[in-house]
C-alpha cells in the first residue's frame, strides 16, 4: 500500500515539474508579451477575462522558432522588430517579424532629434545668415543675441 502511495506522489511531482516549464513557443510567446511591456500576471488575468487568446499566438510563435532557427535567434528578431516598431509608435505582432525577416539586419530604431529652445522658445538656424532666431509668441523671429551654451537642446517625439 505504501509503495502505491509513494508511486503515486513521485509521478505526481514529475509531471508538476513538467509543467512547470515552458516550451520553446511558449517561451517566444511569453517573450513577445513582455516586449509588449506586459507582465506575466497581467497576461494571465486577461488570458481569464478573455482579452488575450493565448491559442492565437502559438502558430506564429512556432512557424517563428522554424524560420529562426534557434530560440536565441527568434527573441533576438522579437527585439529588433521592438525596437524598430516602438520608435516609430507602431503596433506590431509576431506576423509582422516574418513580413521583415528580409530586411532585419537593416531595421534600426528611429533617431530622437533634438531640437534647440532659449527661455522655453523654439529656435531656427539661418543657414543665409549664419545666425540663430528665436521665435516668439507673434511667430515673429528675434535675432538671438546670447552665447550658445545657454541653448537648452530638448529631445522631440
Amino acid at each position: 500500500m505504501k509503495k502505491k502511495i509513494v508511486k503515486k506522489e513521485k509521478t505526481i511531482k514529475k509531471k508538476k515539474i513538467k509543467e512547470q516549464k515552458e516550451t520553446e513557443i511558449q517561451e517566444i510567446v511569453n517573450y513577445y508579451f513582455f516586449s509588449k511591456g506586459w507582465s506575466l500576471n497581467k497576461i494571465k488575468k486577461d488570458a481569464k477575462k478573455k482579452k488575450i487568446i493565448y491559442s492565437r499566438y502559438t502558430r506564429p510563435a512556432k512557424q517563428l522558432l522554424e524560420l529562426a532557427g534557434s530560440i536565441k535567434k527568434a527573441k533576438k528578431a522579437i527585439d529588433q522588430v521592438a525596437a524598430w516598431a516602438n520608435s516609430r509608435k507602431l503596433d506590431y505582432a509576431i506576423e509582422t517579424i516574418f513580413k521583415k525577416w528580409l530586411e532585419i539586419d537593416e531595421l534600426k530604431p528611429k533617431e530622437r532629434v533634438k531640437k534647440p529652445y532659449y527661455n522655453n522658445r523654439p529656435m531656427v538656424w539661418s543657414d543665409a545668415k549664419h545666425k540663430w532666431y528665436v521665435i516668439d509668441e507673434a511667430s515673429s523671429w528675434l535675432e538671438f543675441a546670447d552665447e550658445e551654451k545657454e541653448i537648452d537642446w530638448r529631445l522631440e517625439e
